[in-house]
């Protein structure tokens, strides 16, 4: 839930390295809460019965040896015997050692941690456990945790962590939930309940805005984005391009030689980039993809590949041919054109620099013109991606304070005096002001001050007023020049001071997966509750404290199509493109040609601006030529703020 920032209890911001038992003794009640999101939640012949593997009893604790004891005997001979079964084990031992540096890979653990004299120990009790061992957060997809979280403008603060797992599947429980919360801290200090899109969020949502006329329940911003992504992602040839993607990724991630391999080719340059947003990760890696599209194919035609052992296995000629394919290409260029704009929203809205709700509404129709314009205004294109986002867009997530907002942000409204003769938008104005101001005097004070501001009357027509408007926060700039109109002055400021979503902090759930352990005690379970607000709001804070190294709210990068293209046709009614790219600036070969001789180019059966398709056997069939041979400059990575590479006419 979101609420004034004179409701916030300060201290709580102000947590310092001192001894974590201080801080849980001097622990305070909060009178603003936010709800964060939740987390889902026979062959012929001769047969053989297979062996159930043996089950394991109290008794095997007291005869089970110390792990420590074997690793030291087998270490030193004494228990090796030479078996029928040591070549089985060999693979076995291959396979089991792949799916461990597959785990380092993703956890970024350091490879010398093997070197620690306590890896054998614990490698040796997993295997005394048997078959079919588990890690506690195994029980986390039994489970469903809420999170509830304070927004103001100090920045968010976790509140505390609760199992509703037999809550999540009702709207009525889930509302029950909800209202305890906002009854604990007072209806009149919540301005808005933020929820993911859970049905039984959706339905507890409109019980809470029927039941408090006061406040609004909004679905998170971020959770609406990347159900926008994920909706295009099922499209079936994007789909089967992010298919190829992975399958490209995990096959040289996977064999260390050719990772290093791949790594000279691209200067050290990594096809895997961790995103800052916790969404939108299969787009973004498309991205990094795309930039390192010349080194890859480089790599594929070398006399490394070529006179590798993977060249020779089928796999890796599948892999080749994928990273040859032109339609792979064009359809990655088509992927990051359509969800550009859209990752750009999306980290506007994760965010702590500036709070969110006053640029959402002029966000999100930035992004609209500039897929339009990726396409050269053809709706053919885009139309199925337009209805993708405006079906999220209108039907769930736009509510009216994205609407009130944009009105009240003065560096859209001064630029653009068709916002306040919008129907739509003074409408929503209004409905805000109704639901917000609860004095029924108050309210016509409201609506008469809004004159004032659209006329920049009294101080906000002052120079220093206007030359801000674009430069300070929109919070910050009614503050120090509102107070000609002080009734609107406070609306604005609750409403502009708005967070739109409820993620903010990445989650790391298997602290909360000890809170909730049934075998803990009642002391053990208080304590870890308060261990788990110091440790959880100590992550908020380091992310308010740095919110000045990234502003994610930067509507210029929004709005300049440089920033959001990854490809340019220049004429797409015509073949060439990247296919003509010459392979060496001083000869006439070109891709094309490579790709030809390669045999990985697919059966040209669509028009060129055509997506990929296959045929009924699953064959790939391409899409002509690739696009957007010329005017690529890719960023040099080195700005982490852009996971999208850059684009410039040359």
């Amino acid at each position: 839930m979101n609420m004034g920032s004179e409701y916030v209890n300060e201290d709580l911001f102000g947590l310092e390295d001192e001894d974590i038992g201080e801080e849980i003794n001097s622990r305070t009640n909060v009178t603003n809460i936010s709800s964060g999101g939740s987390n889902r939640g026979g062959s012929g012949g001769r047969t053989f019965s297979s062996k159930k593997p043996r089950q394991k009893g109290p008794m095997d604790h007291f005869f089970t040896p110390n792990a420590e004891m074997v690793v030291q005997n087998q270490r030193s001979g004494k228990m090796h015997q030479t078996t029928i079964n040591d070549a089985y084990k060999k693979e076995a031992r291959e396979r089991a050692c792949t799916l461990i540096t597959r785990w380092m890979y993703e956890a970024a653990i350091p490879f010398n941690a093997v070197t620690y004299p306590s890896l054998q120990p614990m490698i040796e009790a997993i295997g005394q456990y048997g078959v079919g061992m588990r890690d506690q957060l195994f029980m986390r997809k039994e489970r469903t945790l809420v999170n509830f979280l304070v927004n103001c403008s100090k920045g968010t603060m976790f509140m505390q962590s609760i199992d509703a797992s037999s809550m999540i599947k009702t709207g009525e429980k889930m509302f029950e939930l909800l209202d305890k919360w906002v009854e604990q801290v007072g209806e009149e200090n919540v301005i808005q309940v933020i929820t993911d899109n859970h049905s039984s969020y959706v339905m507890a949502g409109r019980l809470l805005e029927l039941k408090r006329p006061h406040l609004y329940w909004t679905p998170c911003a971020a959770h609406c984005l990347d159900l926008m992504l994920e909706d295009i992602g099922k499209l079936p040839n994007i789909k089967r391009t992010l298919e190829r993607a992975i399958s490209l990724n995990g096959y040289i991630y996977n064999r260390s030689g050719l990772l290093n391999m791949m790594r000279r080719f691209t200067g050290q340059r990594e096809l895997l980039r961790p995103a800052k947003t916790r969404f939108a990760t299969a787009f973004i890696t498309l991205s990094r993809l795309h930039e390192q599209k010349n080194n890859l194919r480089k790599m594929f035609t070398s006399s490394d590949w070529s006179d590798s052992k993977w060249a020779k296995e089928q796999k890796g000629k599948t892999i080749a041919n994928i990273v040859l394919m032109p339609s792979f290409w064009n359809t990655i260029v088509f992927c990051l054109k359509v969800s550009g704009p859209l990752v750009r929203v999306l980290r506007l809205v994760d965010g702590e620099k500036k709070a969110p709700m006053g640029y959402i509404y002029e966000a999100m129709n930035r992004a609209k013109d500039a897929i339009v314009r990726s396409f050269n205004g053809n709706e053919e294109k885009y139309k199925e991606i337009f209805n993708i986002i405006d079906k999220r867009w209108e039907i769930q997530l736009h509510r009216p304070l994205h609407a009130a907002g944009y009105f009240l942000n003065p560096e859209f409204f001064y630029d653009k005096p068709e916002i306040e003769h919008d129907a739509d938008i003074m409408s929503d104005l209004y409905k805000c002001i109704l639901r917000l101001t609860r004095d029924p005097a108050k309210q016509e004070k409201v609506v008469a001050e809004v004159s004032l501001f659209t006329n920049a009357q009294g101080l906000f027509g002052n120079e220093l007023a206007v030359r801000t408007r674009k430069t300070r926060a929109p919070a910050e700039w009614w503050a120090a020049y509102g107070a000609s109109a002080p009734n609107l002055q406070k609306f604005a400021m609750k409403v502009l001071n708005l967070t739109c979503s409820a993620s903010g902090c990445e989650r790391n759930w298997s602290i909360f997966e000890n809170i909730h352990s049934k075998r803990r005690n009642r002391l053990d379970h208080q304590r870890l509750n308060d261990l788990v607000y110091i440790k959880y709001n100590r992550a908020l804070k380091r992310r308010y404290n740095e919110r000045n190294t990234i502003d994610p709210i930067s509507l210029k990068d929004i709005d300049d199509s440089n920033e959001w293209l990854i490809g340019r046709m220049e004429d797409e009614d015509s073949h060439g493109g990247a296919q003509d790219d010459f392979v060496f600036d001083d000869d006439n070969l070109t891709w094309s040609d490579v790709a030809r001789a390669a045999g990985a180019e697919e059966a040209r059966t669509l028009p060129s601006y055509s997506l990929i398709d296959e045929d009924e056997d699953g064959d790939m069939v391409d899409s002509a030529d690739e696009e957007d041979g010329e005017g690529y400059k890719c960023g040099d990575g080195n700005d982490d703020d852009d996971d999208f590479v850059d684009l410039e006419e040359e």
